[in-house]
Formats: structure tokens, sequence, C-alpha cells
């Protein structure tokens, strides 16, 4: 049984940093690229970054180009976003997921687990 648990997030100020963590256990052979979504209150769930099984490829959403970083450590079996000159406009529920694609996908569909959610409020 594949398990995915959101931690690291929280309340800060505008330009604040934060790192969310995934922690991924079960039978990794099953799972290649990973991805961050997020969902603000009224909105749909969105892909922000994804990484591909390996990590050689990544992708960001134009809103958080430049300031969001996905990462993985396999030896921890972790999954991490770093988030930096964070916004408002970021407050969301943050979901990690993991998909049985090599490569990155980007339809929320393709995302086979997911985990339960850590939220992130960003104050102006």
């Amino acid at each position: 049984q594949v398990q995915l648990v959101e931690s690291g997030g929280g309340l800060v100020h505008a330009g604040d940093s934060l790192r969310l963590s995934c922690a991924i256990s079960g039978p990794l052979r099953d799972m290649y690229s990973m991805g961050w979504f997020r969902q603000a209150p009224g909105k749909e769930r969105e892909l922000v970054a994804a990484l591909s099984y390996g990590g050689s490829s990544t992708y960001y959403a134009d809103s958080v180009k430049g300031r969001y970083t996905i990462s993985r450590d396999d030896a921890k079996s972790t999954l991490y976003l770093q988030m930096n000159s964070l916004k408002p406009e970021d407050t969301a529920v943050y979901f990690c997921a993991a998909s049985h694609s090599v490569d990155i996908i980007t339809r929320r569909s393709a995302y086979a687990y997911w985990g339960q959610g850590t939220q992130v409020t960003v104050s102006s």
C-alpha cells in the first residue's frame, strides 16, 4: 500500500520561505514521476511542480517558476517543495502525488496516489 504524507505547511508572511516534505512509503517500484498540486478555496486543484523519474526533468507552473523548486531524496524516500518569495495568492492546501509514468505528466487524473494535503497560508 503506497502512502504519501505531507508536512511543513504553516502560516507565513509574504516574502517568506517554506519547505514542504512528502514522506513516501510502500512499494516504490510502482511509483515514478511525482508532483505537487495545490487547491485554493473555490478553485480547481492545479499542478504547480512535477519531477520525472530519476529527476532529469522538471515542470513548474508559470505562477511559481523561479520561486519554487521540486526535488526528491530517494535515500530518505522524501519529495520536497522549496517555496521562496511566497505571495498571498500562494495560499492553498498543497498535495503531493505520484504516478506510474516515467515522464512528467500534467493531467491530474493520471496521478494514482495522493497525500492528505498540508495547508499553506501566506499573509500580506
